[in-house]
């Protein structure tokens, strides 16, 4: 596994990152990223205390946003989307309420 310090270089990043594209992981918790870069990003994910994709999301739009959310997945069907069939049934689902904010 490459140091910190050793990421840095540019040469032995191009190196690292070969080694990455043949399958090695370079990156300590950067197992799975198939490049350099993508095994540091992986890294940093799991380095925020093990959090989920979707536990962060929820911190992002609320609890309201993400129960909003929640509801449009669930009249997803194999043959239409969520918003499709909530709009057919005339279930009003309020997207405003899980769209990111700028900050």
């Amino acid at each position: 596994m490459a140091s910190e310090q050793e990421r840095r270089d540019t040469q032995k990043r191009a190196e690292l990152d070969e080694k990455a594209r043949r399958g090695e992981t370079v990156v300590p918790g950067g197992t799975g990223g198939k490049t350099l870069e993508a095994q540091e990003h992986l890294a940093e994910g799991r380095h925020k205390g093990g959090e989920k994709g979707g536990q962060t999301r929820k911190e992002q739009i609320g609890h309201e946003g993400y129960h909003e959310m929640g509801k449009k997945g669930g009249f997803s069907t194999k043959d239409k989307s969520g918003g499709e069939r909530a709009a057919e049934e005339g279930i009003p689902i309020d997207e405003s309420k899980y769209k990111t904010k700028r900050r």
